[in-house]
């Protein structure tokens, strides 16, 4: 092999060990889109941008400039050479002159195809969640819903008081989220931190292999209304998650440094014997909730933050997180990945189930079930 041949497969390499990944994991090409071939990695291991950042209990948030946003593998890699990924999460506050799309106005008659209702069952901070379908509903009525009496935010004074509230309440009066809708509220013009192309392995992946995986390298929409909530877990094969609140009442965020993940892993299997019983990585079901009480009294360690609208928030690979939604708002969220998760992705793939086969989740109880 010559010295140019030879190149062009180091280059490459991050693409090769990904798509064997996804290909490990039962993931099988779902269609073929011609697009460009391009290196997501190239600047990622450029010297990094001088940058400040502030922190909450050990998560960074970041204020990058407009010329340090334009690429997004370059300041992913910057924030992981301040730790940032030791927490296991960070924000990142964009640029002023930066927007995503010019207005919101013209969304109104976008459909919720299958919202959920999240029942949840439990006491003393452990919690299983269910997620029943309803009919699809536009998102002008999805609104209306989440501001009306029955299902708005009640009145608080800071977020201590406002998360009690939460905790407490958590089992009644359950709340609709429309969760995993396909879609983009981006402008197909704005090129910095698009979530449609990001411009990470991924994208490559996509585009070379044609594997498609909904929700995973494409872009999903998430319509919350107060106490509508995702429950702990990691991301699909360990990856990286960036979530952008477009609009609306703040997200509120829990998360387990990666190091720590086996030891919330050990203690839901001892708190939930049936479930871990059934499957293994029981956590990957979304259902389960532990509250910040228990995992204090248990030792284990963990951070948490509140999102406000026009802030991103990136999970690092092995981090669990959870967390609940304030009131009505909008988070458009997808996977990505680097050259680091790779080894990641390859102990995934070793220690758990894969994706291709999972374990169903339990059935509803009876008393759930619909009549």
């Amino acid at each position: 092999m010559n010295k140019s041949s030879q190149a062009k497969v180091e280059k490459r390499a991050p693409f090769y060990a990904v798509s064997a990944a996804l290909f490990s994991a039962g993931f099988a090409p779902r269609h073929r889109r011609a697009l460009a071939v391009h290196s997501p990695a190239d600047g990622v291991m450029m010297d990094a941008p001088p940058q400040n950042h502030g922190s909450t209990k050990g998560i960074m948030t970041f204020h990058p400039t407009l010329e340090e946003f334009k690429n997004f593998n370059r300041y992913i890699a910057y924030m992981e050479s301040q730790g940032a990924h030791k927490a296991g999460l960070a924000k990142i506050v964009p640029p002023k002159e930066w927007k995503p799309r010019g207005s919101y106005e013209s969304i109104d008659d976008l459909v919720i195809p299958a919202p959920i209702q999240q029942v949840v069952t439990g006491q003393s901070g452990l919690f299983t969640q269910y997620n029943i379908q309803k009919k699809a509903m536009t998102l002008r009525e999805f609104r209306k819903m989440a501001n009306s009496d029955k299902f708005c935010c009640p009145n608080y004074n800071d977020f201590e008081d406002l998360e009690r509230k939460y905790w407490k309440n958590v089992t009644f009066n359950p709340p609709l989220y429309g969760a995993d809708v396909n879609g983009s509220l981006y402008d197909p013009k704005v090129k910095e931190w698009n979530i449609c192309n990001l411009g990470s392995i991924l994208d490559t992946v996509e585009s070379e292999s044609g594997i498609t995986i909904e929700g995973v390298n494409t872009p999903y929409l998430y319509f919350g209304m107060w106490k509508t909530t995702f429950a702990w877990h990691t991301e699909d094969m360990d990856l990286y998650s960036i979530n952008y609140l477009h609009f609306g009442e703040p997200k509120s965020w829990y998360c387990i440094p990666p190091e720590h993940g086996k030891r919330l892993e050990r203690l839901a299997k001892g708190f939930f014997p049936g479930s871990a019983q059934n499957c293994e990585a029981f956590l990957r079901h979304k259902m389960t909730l532990i509250s910040p009480s228990i995992l204090k009294k248990y030792g284990i360690p963990f951070e948490k933050i509140t999102q406000e609208a026009g802030q991103f928030m990136v999970t690092f690979p092995y981090s669990y997180h959870a967390g609940f939604n304030h009131g009505f708002n909008c988070a458009e969220s997808t996977n990505f990945a680097t050259e680091r998760w790779i080894e990641y992705g390859k102990q995934s793939i070793l220690s758990k189930p894969t994706l291709a086969s999972p374990l169903p989740p339990p059935p509803l109880p009876p008393s759930l079930l619909p009549l």
